[in-house]
Order: structure tokens, then sequence, then C-alpha cells
């Protein structure tokens, strides 16, 4: 015989597969006569599972015999230690048994699974079996398995005997019983309504369906190009069921059995989707997507254009349908599709709908969303939705470690009670808002009855090695302990322990024990006593002291000997003494403590390295003049970092007041910014502290006390923990099904299962605890679980497939699973106490309603003094009266609504960056506003083109050459001096109404968005804390959630992994599901979140760190700051590129930006030819324009929108970035309609303003032109009835249209700020080249590449026409394409008759390019394998003088070999020595 891995030498098996095989024997390889099947006979001294036995089948036959393509069968056999009887191998064989039988004989494994055993005597096997036809037919077959098992596999015979009991009748059959007979019903009711229906029908109304029914086939059939017969099949009675071609009534097939083309086929299914391709002769393909829940398919129809509107009448997102149609593989799409449709009819929705038909309805109190961190899968919205539909009063939302779906259930209640109200009816529902929080508890004592005992006392160090972690019904097999006295080791115990049962492979691999060990040692009730003696007197110590005492006490429990020792934790004790440790295993302690730890996992080694590790630990208490057990307990509280480390445990937190709400978000903030460490956790002292209005619920299996129960811990232990909640949970059995395939559990079978609960229930009645039956819910329904599978399977979860039923339950569900308990006790913990619970929560908000803007003492009157001034400053003493007017009508409204502080923020936060030397760009509609403009916020001027004179304050508004201009920009007007003193008039404004910022009625939130330099941003952000307070800003939170893409490749990686094949539309139905789930979290890029003085953040939001990042300083809100506008400031503080680069532009050339022209023809000319640059379209690659590199108008998208549209003035520049912002505004859009002449630059749609000026231009309402503004700019298009006012009032039907394709619009004081500081940039384009293309390469070209681009125009070129032909190929990569788009802008600098100058190591900077005589030197980040931070580390050793040598570059720039050797391959260190070193050649 030869051991496994010398057979199979080649095979490649998971450490926790191979590990199992080491050992194993194969005596035997033998094959069938078909080579169908190999044989391997194996035999070993430990029991291996069957599943481990199968996944080695799996390998050998993939990796071994793949190309005999054999299957494999292993033949195990056993021999085994005395330890083992027929029990004990029923007890750790008997779910190998159960997977046995699942594969290889279904129906016994479903007779087997329901039934249970016991061995009457060691020998006799008794099989109590359901009685049944099952039962009958197959107890024979069930008796010689197991007697065969017995005797081929372990040696032993045995008799097996069987007995039927009667089926017992389980409470939710007869619910179903109950519901079966109310559908009955109701079939029985529409019966007869439909037969009284048909009565009533007269020959006239069936002649006329029969005659609509005849047109529809025959208008169909002309189409399909059907003969007469056809037509001559269908006559039949009309009947309205059939909606398309001929009548059937084939048998229907489920989508998932078309696997192939089987040709004629019918399905019944729901339309997920609908897609139209218009092809030749006027016609049309339509692509539907059908699922009928068990797979999806794509069912494909032609049909002539002018039939769409009757297919459309059906064929409608959400209908049920029965198709009859060719089930074929599709040549375009490569998979099974249907095809030649002959005929449909109305479908009928197959899915099971669940019902909570109770009189008395539960609440469920443990519920997880899709903010559940990658675990829960269903919306808030749909959990409430179900639960009112089932007649629930309430739901609690309790997500793991978050409360971030508390907004999307606020705003739910809200939708659904205003529905309610409209419909005259009160929702009486409330969402009790909570969290499953990961609890630690910091409240242990190191010390356990404490008896005035000191150091210098006698102690016992011990360790013991168990079978298993649960006191309970684990066995201790070894004891060893050392005595200590005077702090000095003075004697030892070591033993031993027979457990009388086998010990597991596992624990023999761990601890190196095995049966043969221990078999002639004593039993625990023979050696605990001489122990226990051993301990007389003494202080016990142990490392992770309360498993090894539990096993302690419970065993002298169980023998009657009273024993409570005092013991010390010296996990506890080293996490109070060595809080900066990353962990505290015993191993890692001997590691830092110098102490030697032969033997990990014997008793007698690790008792003998925990002693000396305790007498360090208490060398360093007497550092602390610490000196006694007392004085311990009292100065042994743990800091945050020790706290962060200790074991989590789920605990469910419910608000039950406002007070609560506060709380809880006080303890959620604490998790995420104090105590997190992969987890956000929570300790016990801080809910203490904190628990005024707030309920605390045991939680499910991973709560305290359910392990505590589990690992058998004492009854004082057990009784310390229940006393912390305000209430205990059970869970249905089958959420903890996996604890029974799991070794770390005692768990055998579901009665055990069953009487953890009966045990959670008795300490409830002991302590006087109510206790709830909850589901932990995690998806809404049974089928859902595929999101969660698949969600857990791309974590990485072995297990995910086995997902247990965690799904919402109606009552008689939860009862029925409870039923073991007997019927009161059952509908006391799912009724009675669940809503007794809710009835403790009062109704409250998660979100404050109230509008809590920061307060600056003030800010009215400020704001009127600023705007004034500046007015008066630019318009003169005397105010135009378009001026006053407009700007006393914009403060009053701002006042008002109480919006003038965040003017006046927003004004201290521009001056703060023009005092600095950065310009502001604004962003929004803020540049609608005047008074944003008087403050300083914007430069857009927002009134209608105007002239006026700086030196006599002269003005034009209203002559007739001004009003040509109305809606355009004053810059488009000609130049004109000044009437009255001869001096050159400015021309000013842009024609945009500040109804578009506020509303007409200051009934629009607004918000001041700002584009900073992303140099200055980090500034303005902090100068925000140096206007509210310390503590008074936070950023804005945002959430990052599973997209489409995402869940795609999550649900394609699942199918893959298993061999699993589906169609596209399958996948995407499945991913569908798995969507918007909680990924991580993140800040938004310029949101700065401002608390007012005196408040209190938790009363509005948690807060957290970004992506809970705990290195990182930045603290944002919790929620996503769009759930939090309504009660608080956000301020965009955005940093932008533009500022930035407008910023070196003023230092290279000296000009003030604001003083640059805004009518410059040479400037106008870029967005029409390269005129102004002297160079041809040919010099640059056939560009036909001057505008590469001139933001909003430098890409290739944005040029052609140019070339399309032919702007003349800056407005049509406005007009055109407008179009380029917005989506589905150009595209298919206005670009159609120009190419058609419907519309001109000057009349089309391109930004939202367009539209309300125009329909109040039309005669509309100016409150409803808004209205029909807003929705139609955010994508949601024209009702009906506005469509009809529209019309009514003259609006062209391309108008209309046009409207209804907008899915989001740029505001016209946005497009004109943004081309502002375009025409900056394009003017120094024009007449300062040298600084342009400097500014450009050091802030926007982020793929510049020194070796490709600035070492001559002709290497540029081969790498340009390289890039383009595998751009053309559809080959070019995104870093190549990147490079491609700075290539253009070099190629343009060399083509007007620029260069560079090589670079100079002494000269050049980091980050910046700069002029010298004439020409532009890179900087060092551009170099390849060199970049920014060795380039900063050179620029900095340079202004210490020249470099001796390249080892005197490298150590004075700490800069490694690889930047050497590509300066010097660059010709940049030319003529420098390589080391400092003199030779004798140089002396000579």
């Amino acid at each position: 015989m030869r051991r496994f891995f010398e057979v199979f030498k080649t095979l490649k098996l998971p450490e926790d597969i191979g590990m199992y095989m080491e050992n194993v024997e194969v005596t035997r390889v033998s094959k069938t006569s078909t080579n169908s099947l190999a044989r391997v006979y194996i035999k070993n001294d430990r029991v291996i599972s069957k599943k481990i036995i199968y996944r080695v089948e799996d390998a050998l036959k993939k990796q071994i015999f793949r190309i005999q393509n054999m299957d494999i069968r292993i033949i195990d056999r056993y021999n085994l230690s005395k330890q083992y009887t027929p029990q004990t191998i029923m007890d750790v064989y008997y779910d190998s048994i159960l997977f046995e039988l699942e594969k290889y004989w279904t129906l016994e494994y479903n007779l087997l699974k329901n039934s249970t055993w016991e061995f009457e005597k060691d020998d006799l096997l008794v099989l109590t079996l359901e009685d049944g036809f099952l039962a009958r037919t197959y107890a024979d077959d069930l008796k010689e398995y197991f007697q065969l098992i017995f005797l081929n596999r372990f040696g032993f015979e045995i008799d097996v005997e069987y007995k039927y009991v009667a089926k017992l009748e389980k409470r939710y059959e007869k619910e179903n019983e109950h519901k079966l007979n109310l559908r009955i019903k109701q079939i029985e009711d529409n019966f007869m309504a439909a037969g009284e229906e048909a009565k009533s029908d007269n020959g006239a109304e069936k002649n006329k369906k029969y005659a609509e029914q005849k047109a529809k086939a025959a208008a169909f059939f002309n189409e399909r190009g059907a003969s007469g017969k056809d037509l001559t099949r269908y006559r039949k009675p009309a009947n309205t069921d059939i909606l398309y071609g001929r009548d059937f009534d084939d048998e229907v097939t489920a989508i998932e059995q078309i696997e192939s083309p089987i040709g004629e086929v019918v399905i019944n299914g729901m339309i997920r989707s609908i897609e139209t391709r218009e092809i030749r002769n006027e016609r049309t393909i339509l692509s539907i997507v059908v699922t009928d829940f068990t797979d999806s398919i794509v069912v494909k129809m032609f049909a002539r254009n002018e039939q769409l509107p009757d297919l459309y009448e059906f064929i409608k997102k959400g209908n049920f349908l029965k198709i009859k149609g060719i089930a074929s593989m599709d040549k375009y799409d490569q998979e099974i599709t249907i095809s030649n449709v002959s005929g449909i009819r109305k479908g009928s929705d197959n899915r099971s709908v669940r019902n909570d038909l109770s009189l008395h309805k539960r609440v469920e109190l443990h519920c997880h969303t899709k903010m559940s961190d990658m675990d829960g899968v269903s919306y808030a919205k749909d959990i409430i939705k179900q639960a009112i539909s089932w007649g629930h009063k309430a739901i609690a939302i309790t997500d793991h470690g978050v409360v971030q779906a508390f907004t999307e259930a606020y705003h739910t209640m809200q939708d659904l009670e205003f529905k309610y109200k409209k419909k005259g009816e009160k929702l009486d529902f409330k969402v009790i808002y909570g969290v499953e929080a990961y609890l630690v508890d910091d409240t242990r004592k190191i010390v356990i009855n404490p008896a005035g005992q000191d150091f210098k006392g006698e102690f016992v160090v011990f360790d013991l090695e168990t079978t298993g972690f649960s006191a309970l019904v684990d066995r201790v097999i070894e004891i060893g302990a050392v005595k200590i006295k005077n702090n000095e080791i003075v004697d030892r115990f070591s033993t031993f322990v027979n457990p009388q049962i086998p010990i597991s492979f596992r624990i023999e691999n761990l601890t190196g024990i095995n049966d043969q060990m221990v078999m002639n040692s004593g039993t625990i009730e023979q050696i605990l006593p001489d122990f226990i003696e051993f301990c007389k007197g003494c202080v016990m110590v142990a490392h992770n002291a309360e498993f090894d005492m539990s096993f302690i006490i419970n065993n002298a429990e169980k023998m009657g000997i009273e024993f409570a020792p005092t013991y010390i934790d010296t996990v506890l004790l080293s996490q109070f003494l060595i809080p900066a440790l990353h962990n505290y295993k015993l191993d890692t302690l001997t590691k830092h403590l110098n102490v030697v730890l032969d033997n990990h996992h014997r008793a007698v080694d690790d008792a003998e390295a925990t002693a000396h590790i305790f007498l360090k630990l208490v060398q360093m208490l007497y550092e602390r003049d610490i000196y006694t057990l007392d004085k311990l307990n009292e100065e042994g509280t743990l800091d945050d970092e020790s706290i962060k480390k200790l074991h989590q445990y789920h605990c469910i937190i419910l608000a039950s007041n406002e007070m609560g709400r506060i709380n809880l978000y006080r303890l959620v903030s604490a998790s995420h910014l104090q105590y997190f460490n992969r987890f956000p956790k929570i300790p016990k002292s801080l809910v203490n502290k904190y628990r005024e209005g707030l309920i605390i619920g045991s939680a499910c299996e991973a709560g305290e006390l359910f392990r505590a129960m589990v690992n058998g811990r004492s009854d004082a232990e057990i009784a310390r923990i229940v006393n912390f909640y305000d209430y205990l949970e059970v869970q249905p059995i089958g959420n903890n099904h996996f604890m029974i395939e799991k070794e770390d559990y005692y768990v055998k079978d579901e009665e055990d299962l069953r009487d953890l609960n009966r045990r959670v229930i008795s300490l409830g009645e002991k302590f006087d605890k109510p206790v709830v039956a909850t589901c932990d819910v995690h998806f809404l329904n049974p089928e859902d679980e595929i999101y969660r599978r698949i969600i857990m399977a791309g974590k990485g979860f072995d297990d995910a497939d086995n997902q247990p039923p965690l799904y919402l339950h109606t009552t008689e569900e939860m009862l029925s699973e409870f039923d073991y308990l007997g019927n009161d006790k059952a509908y006391e913990i799912v009724v009675t106490n669940t809503n007794k619970i809710m009835d403790m929560c009062e109704k409250i908000s998660p979100v404050r309603p109230d509008k809590r803007p920061p307060v600056i003492e003030n800010s009215d009157q400020m704001l009127r003094n600023i705007c004034h001034n500046r007015a008066h400053e630019i318009y003169g003493p005397e105010l135009p009266q378009i001026v006053t007017e407009r700007l006393e009508r914009e403060l009053n409204s701002i006042i008002s609504n109480g919006y003038s502080v965040m003017y006046i923020i927003a004004q201290k936060l521009v001056w703060k960056s023009n005092d600095d030397g950065y310009l502001v760009g604004s962003r929004g509609s803020v540049g609608s506003s005047l008074a944003a403009t008087m403050a300083g916020i914007t430069e857009v001027n927002p009134l209608s083109p105007h002239y006026l004179c700086p030196e006599c304050f002269y003005v034009d508004f209203d002559s007739e050459e001004v009003k040509k201009f109305a809606g355009g920009a004053g810059c488009d007007m000609p130049d004109k001096v000044c009437p009255n003193c001869g001096h050159k008039l400015n021309k000013l404004g842009f024609d945009i109404p500040f109804e578009t910022f506020l509303g007409f009625k200051g009934n629009k939130e607004p918000d001041i968005d700002l584009n900073f330099s992303n140099e200055y941003q980090s500034k303005a952000h902090a100068y925000t804390e140096v206007i509210f307070g310390k503590g008074q800003t936070f950023k804005a939170g945002t959430i990052g959630t599973v997209a489409e893409k995402t869940a795609y490749g999550y649900v394609l990686k699942y199918l893959e992994e298993r061999g699993r094949v589906k169609r596209r539309c399958e996948i995407e139905r499945i991913a569908e599901g798995c969507i918007d789930i909680r990924r991580t979290t993140g800040q938004h890029p310029g949101g700065i979140v401002v608390l007012p003085i005196g408040d209190e953040i938790h009363s509005f939001t948690p807060v957290q760190h970004p992506a809970n990042d705990v290195k990182s300083g930045i603290v944002t809100t919790h929620f996503d700051y769009h759930s939090i506008d309504h009660n608080l400031l956000k301020l965009d503080i955005l940093g932008h590129l533009d500022p930035t680069m407008i910023r070196m532009l003023q230092d290279l050339t000296g000009i003030d930006p604001l003083e640059i022209p805004l009518d410059s023809r040479e400037v106008m000319s870029l967005f029409k030819d390269t005129s102004a640059l002297g160079i041809t379209p040919e010099d640059i690659g056939g560009c036909k324009l001057g505008a590469l590199g001139i933001p909003e108008f430098g890409t290739d998208f944005a040029m052609q929108m140019l070339i399309d549209t032919k702007p003349q003035y800056f407005s049509d520049l406005v007009r055109i970035a407008g179009l380029s912002h917005g989506t589905d505004v150009w595209l298919g859009n206005a670009q159609t309609l120009l190419k058609e002449g419907k519309a001109t630059i000057s009349t089309a749609i391109c930004t939202r303003d367009d539209i309300m000026i125009y329909l109040i231009q039309k005669g509309l309402e100016s409150e409803l032109a808004f209205t029909i503004m807003e929705k139609v700019r955010k994508g949601k298009g024209l009702t009906p009835e506005w469509e009809q006012i529209m019309r009514e009032h003259g609006v062209p039907d391309w108008y209309i249209w046009s409207c209804n394709k907008i899915q989001y619009m740029f505001p016209k004081a946005h497009a004109a700020a943004y081309v502002m500081m375009a025409w900056r940039v394009a003017y120094c384009k024009v007449f300062y080249p040298l600084a342009y293309y400097c500014a450009y390469y050091s802030i926007r070209a982020n793929a510049f590449d020194y070796e490709k681009m600035a070492m001559g125009r002709e290497r540029l070129e081969y790498y340009i026409n390289d890039y383009k032909a595998k751009k053309a190929d559809g080959t070019i990569s995104n870093v190549e394409d990147d490079e491609l788009k700075d290539m253009r802008i070099v190629q343009e600098m060399y083509a007007r008759g620029f260069e560079f100058v090589p670079i100079d190591i002494y000269k050049a900077k980091a980050r910046s390019f700069q002029i010298i005589d004439g020409k532009i030197m890179p900087s060092f980040k551009v170099i390849s394998k060199v970049g920014e931070s060795a380039g900063e580390s050179i620029e900095i050793a340079a202004r210490d003088g020249e470099f001796l040598s390249k080892d005197d570059l490298r150590q004075r720039a700490r800069i490694g070999q690889t930047v050497i050797e590509k300066l010097g391959e660059l010709g940049l260190l030319d003529g420098m020595a390589e080391s400092n070193q003199l030779s004798l050649f140089d002396v000579i």
C-alpha cells in the first residue's frame, strides 16, 4: 500500500482538503471494462467526511483522469481507534450519510432527512420514520444501506430497526388550507362574474369585437406575407385574449428549459424591456426581453412602422404575455432567441405572491437593506411597502453598523403618507429606526471574584485542550498547569484526559493529541478533583480564561463540586498593559515578551508559557504601583486601542424616541471615528452612557448571548450577559442550520437548535425579559436569495450557495417556524412581544424637518451694504432704475427666504481667494443673480446687454442698437465711445433672469457652487473653519454602491465558476437585483456641510471618515449629503484647473485676467479656423480649428459642434457650452433640428433658461413656465396637460419634442462663467503663446511624455501617425489615447515655430514647465521612471550647488539608480563623473 500523494503525485488540492489526505493509504485502483469509471480504494485511521471525499473525487477527475474523461469513485474504509462506537460514528458521520444519500439516492435521503434516530443498544440503531408511502416503500433499503455502511466502512455489525409515527399536522398547513379555500372562493366568484358578463353581451357587440379582431389579424398576416389560407384558419369567434397572429393552446415551456434550438415553443412571461431598431423599407425589429423568473430570453419580431402603435398597446414593460414562436440560434446575438412569432395571447403572472392572512400580525424587528455593507439586497422602500401591504403596523430597519437606509425609509414614508392623505386616509404604520451594532464588551473585569489577594500569593496558571469550543458538550483532553508562589514557579500539574469519544482530525491536527494518547488516561470525573485540589487556595490564571474556566466550572457542577475561584484573564491583562500590540494571541505575546513556546496548543507547554508571560505582566503592574487584585480591577480599564481589538458581537439597538435617535447617532459616530477596526465597534460602556431612549436586543446567533450559550459559559456569565439586554431574540432554526454542518459548533441536528431557542426563552422568563422571534431579514422574498448568493460569492464566501431563509416572513410562516414551542408560547414571541416592543417605540423622523442655516450676525444688512457699495462703484452715485429694481427685487427675495447667510459665506470665500491671488469661477445658476455679481461671488453680469461708461457712468439699456442683442451678450455689441465724455464704453450683460436661480416666489432651494483653483481648494475648505469655528464644518458624505457593470460582472463570474451558461438578458435580470448595494463611502469633491453654532451634529446625522479610513483627518456626514441638504447648508467649494491655469498665465505674462477683452476678433476666430495661429489645418493633422487645448471647446466632440453651428459671437459660444454639457440636448436633439432646418443655434434649446424665457414670451404664466423648465432640465419631460397648453400658445411641435428628449440641462449662467474662463485661456493662446503652452503642459497635460514629445518634431510625428493608425484599428490603449491628445497640442506648438529646450537638472522644476530663452523647458515629472517625487528631490538638492558626480546626485537627492540611469540615457548628465573617487590618472 502507498500513501495517497505517492500514487497521485501531480494532484493539487487546496490546503484545507489536502491535509485530510496526507496519511491516507491507497489499497487499490481499478476501472470498469468500459473505461467510464475509475475506483480508488483508500484506508485511513480517521473519518473523512463525504463532502471532502467528493471534492477529492472532483479534483481527480479534472486533473488526473481529465483526458480519459472518466468518473471517479473513492471507496473509503476506516481502521478506527477503540474510542469509536456505532453511536460515536453516527454522531460524527451522520452529515456525510445525508450528503451521500442526497447525491445518489434522493428518495432515501428525503426519508432519512425527516426521521430521527437513536441507538437503543450499542449495536441496535432505531430509525423513527414519518409514516407514508415513501417510508413503507424504502425503509428496507435504508436499513440495508446503514448495515452495509457500518460493516464495510467501519467494521461494525449492527442491527437496524425502524418504526413509523403519524405525520404531525402543523399550524402552517392549516393556514395553507385556509388560504387555498380563499383562493377557490375567489376563482368561483370570478367565474360567476364572467358568466354574467357573457349573458349581457348582445349579438351586435360580439360581431363588432369579431370584426375588430379579424381586421387586426388581417393586417398582421399581410405584414408577415401570410396567405388567405392563414386567415381561414384564424377565423373563429372573437377572443380578446388573442393579441397577435393565430390562436394557440400549446403547453407552456419554462424558459430555463430552452437551452438549444428546439424549434416551435410557447412561453409565458413578463416583458422586462423593449428595444427597437429601424431597418430598410420602413420596417422595425422589436427585441423584447421576456422572463418567467426561471430564466429570460429575447423575442424578436419584425413589423411595419405603421403597425407599431397597435403592437405597443400590449407590448409594454411589465405586461405578461404568452408567446408562440421558433427557438433558434440568432446569428447576430450568438445565442438562443425566439423569432417567427406566430401568435401572442394575454399571459398570466406565474409568480407566487405571499400574503399575511393572520388576524393579528407580527412585527419584524431585525431587517437589513441594501445599505447593510454588501449583505442585504432589498430596498428599504420595498420592505416597507410589503409590510404595509401585509397589514403589519411597523418594521425595524437594522443594517449592520450603519444607519444610511434611514433616509430612504423616511422619504418612502413621506410619499406613502401623502398618497394616503390624498385618498382621505391615514397610514397606520411606523418605521422603527435601529442598527445591528458590532458590540464589544469592555465592561468585563480582568479579575473575577477578587478576594483581597495580592500578587505575592499563590497562583495556578493553567491551560486546557478540548475536543471543541463548547463547555456544554465538548470534552477536556489535556490539563496543564504550573503553580506560582512569590513570583516563582514551584509546582506543575500535567495529564491527559480520556474524553471517551473520538478526537476529530481537526483537533488532532491542531494539538497533536490523538486517541491512542488519551485512551489509557483517567476520565474528567477521575482527574478533575485532583486538579481542583492542586488549585486550592490559589488564584487561577489562564489565557482567555472565560473559555478554560467554563470547562472547569461546568464539569465541577456536573460532579456536584462547589468551585468559584478567583481567576485572572491574561488576554485582558495584556490589553491593559500593552495596548499597542496588534493582537493578543499566545504566540504573539511570547514573541513580544521573549518567552519560549515550544509546542503551541499543548496544554502543558501553553501553561508554562502563560506563566512566564504572567510573571512579566506582574512586573509591569508593579511599575504602575498596582500590587493587589482589587487595585488591578480599579485601574484596569481599557483604552480605545485595546477596545478596538476586542471581539465583536451582534446586537440590535432601536431608537424609541427622539433622544434615542440622537444617542443612536452618537454611538454610530463613535463606532466609525473612535472604535473602527474592520468593523464599526461600539463598547458596552458607551451604550450604557447613551442608553436613554434606546432599546437593546440580543440579536442573532452572532450575538453575545447565543455565542455564550453555544460555548457553554457559566450560569453566572450568562446571567451577566442577559441583564444587559432589554429583550432577547430567537430566530427560525433554518437561519442557524449552518451550525450543524460546521465543526466549530457542537450542534448536531435541528433539535439542538430548537433547544438553544428554548433556553433563550427560559432565560427570558427567568430574568423577566421579553423574547421576540425575528427573521434577520436580508432579502424580501424567498426567490430573492439568488441576489445575496451572488453578492456573498463575490465577497469570497465558500458557502454562498447555502443561503439560509433570511426573507421577510408572514405571521403564519413565523408561527409555523416555532410551533414546537406550543401555540401559546409561539404566539407570544411572534406576535405579542414584537408588538410590545413596537409600542415602546414612538413614531420619529430620522432627519430633522427644519432648515438650520448657520447664523452670521447682521448678514442681511451686510449683504445689502456690500451689494449697494459695489453697484455704486460700477454704475455711479445714481444707480440706473433697471439696476435698482433688479437689485432690490433680488435682495428682498434672498433676505425674506433666509438666504443672505449663504451669500455672505460665498462672498467671504471668494474675496479670500482673490486676495490670495486666485480667481474663482462660479458654477450653476448663481450667475443669474445680480446680487451675487455685486457681492463679488460671480463675474457673470445677468443684466440685459448694455453700454456703461467707467468714467461718467453713462449707461444705455434701451437704445434700438442695444435691444438687438437682447438674449445675447453685451460683449458682442460693437465698440462705442461715451457720447458725454468720449471714453470707450464697457459692454456688459448676459441677459439671464434671476428666477432661474431662486424661482418667482423664492421657492427654489438655491445652491452656490464655486470653482476654486485646485491648488487653492484645500485652503478654501480650511477657511470655512475660520468663518464658522472648529468642529462646525464637515465634508459632505457620499455612498458608493454596486453599479450595473459591477453587478453584471458579479453574476457572470458566479455563473462561470459554477460552469453555468445564461443568456445575456438573464444575466442582466439577475444583476438588476444586485445594483445599489452599498460598497463604500466617500466624500463630495467640494461639498462642505455647515453646522449652526449651538446645534449638535448628531441631531442631523452621524459622522465618519470617508471609506472608514482611520488614518484620514477628514470627517464626513454619515448620511449621503443629498439626504440632509434640506436641513443644513452645503457649500460646493470645488477644485478646478481653469483658475489654476489662469493664475499661472498671469504669473508668466503679468496681465490681469480681468482686463482681458471678451470681444477679440482674433480669439473668436479660433472657433472658426486656424488663421489666428498663423498655421493651416494641414500643419496640425487636418484639425480645422484653433480651439485645441481650450477648456470647454478643445475636444473633437466640441470642435465638431463648433463646425456644425458656425458660431459668430461670444453668446453663440455660451449656447454651445450649454449644448455640450447637457445630456440628450445636442446629440439626437438640437443637432438633428439644426440639420433639418427646424432650428438655429439661436432658437434651439441650449440652456435651461431658454425654456422659461421662451414660454413666457409665448404667453404661459411665469410660475408654470418655471415649473416646466425645472422638470425638463431634470429629464422628467412634459405632461400631456403641459403639451396641450404649449400647443394652445403656439409652441411648435419640434420644440415640445426637444423638451421631451432632454435628460439634463446646463443653466446659462454656468455656461457663461465657463466660457469667460475659456476665453481668457484662448486669449493667451493667441497673444502669449509660450505662456499658454507652458501653462497647458504644466497643468492640463496629464500624459505628456518627454521622450515622445519634447525631443523633436520628427519623433513626435512618428508617434502621432502610429497612434492614429492604432486608433483607426481600435487597438489604441487608454494611456496611448491620452498621450495622443497631448501630442496634438505639441504638434500645434511646433507648427507655430516654438520649441523645447532640453532639461537642465539645475534649472528644471519638478512640476512646472518654464520659459527659458524663448523656448520651453519641461519639468522632471514628464520623464518616465523619474516622476514628480524624484524630480522634487533633485530640484531641492540642486539649490545647494553643483553635483560632484552621479553618486553625489544620488546621495544628495536620495534617488534610486533607475532614475540616475534614465537621466543618463537622455543625455541630461553628460560630463558628470560616476563617482567622487579620484583615480591615479586624475592626479597625473
